[in-house]
């Protein structure tokens, strides 16, 4: 992908640090810490755009790497994933000025928090890419670079206003977001809910996203993680039908 994020992984456990690394390289560029003393230094060295770290660390926890990360003009604006237990989440990270992103609970499944984690890889890549857009004001892209799935949930995450269209040979779907909730698609002759619906298994064609682009029209009745679940159900569905399920995956079961 264009604009690669720079990804810090913290983590005193080797396995967990290993195996995350694994399924996080073909995402972002990973450089790997130890502990928090190390990341601190090679995130001073080469700023990375998202820290993902252990919570739970001897010598500087990490609360306290996120705290110092902050207080450094050149590392404050990186986003920040925590790997802990529902329990300190809950009761010491769940405060508006810790200035966490997301958490992973743990134990996790590697899948799932990969998963998890692709979400805020997606945004940070929009955003870089946003940076470069063309005079026009107009972000441009290949579905082979982002696609619509990754697309749309990266405009919900970073509550967009926009226009989004998409091409894929001689078709066009047209998406409005208002704060990053689709309120008005448009496909050939399908409207709404049925249009996203029909797009959101293209991987091939071209995207462009207009920061500019505004209407009134509200045509969906589904909010946008409504809309996605939806779309990928009715999906999986057809994929059953016509016997292309694929083979279910090995999953990890990760904890420190």
């Amino acid at each position: 992908m264009a604009d690669k994020v720079k990804l810090l992984l913290v983590d005193d456990n080797p396995m967990i640090l290993g195996m995350l690394r694994g399924a996080l390289t073909p995402l972002a560029s990973v450089i790997t810490a130890a502990d928090g003393a190390d990341a601190l230094i090679k995130a001073v060295e080469d700023p990375p755009d998202l820290v993902i770290s252990d919570y739970r660390m001897p010598g500087m926890d990490g609360r306290q790497l996120v705290e110092k990360l902050r207080s450094r003009p050149k590392t404050s604006a990186a986003s920040v994933i925590l790997l802990a237990t529902k329990a300190d989440i809950t009761e010491k990270l769940s405060g508006p000025e810790q200035a966490i992103d997301d958490f992973v609970e743990k134990p996790f499944f590697l899948r799932e928090a990969t998963q998890r984690i692709k979400r805020v890889i997606d945004k940070i890549a929009l955003e870089k890419m946003a940076k470069n857009t063309a005079s026009d004001g107009v972000l441009r892209g290949s579905l082979s670079q982002m696609n619509v799935i990754d697309l749309v949930q990266s405009l919900e995450m970073g509550r967009k206003s926009c226009a989004l269209t998409l091409t894929n040979k001689d078709e066009t779907c047209e998406m409005y977001f208002r704060e990053g909730q689709v309120t008005h698609a448009q496909y050939g002759s399908l409207m709404g809910d049925q249009a996203v619906f029909k797009v959101l298994r293209w991987t091939d064609g071209n995207f462009q996203v207009n920061f500019e682009g505004k209407t009134t029209k509200q045509t969906t009745t589904l909010n946008t993680q409504g809309l996605l679940m939806e779309g990928l159900r009715l999906l999986d569905e057809a994929q059953r039908d016509a016997g292309k399920a694929g083979e279910e995956e090995e999953d990890v079961l990760l904890d420190s």
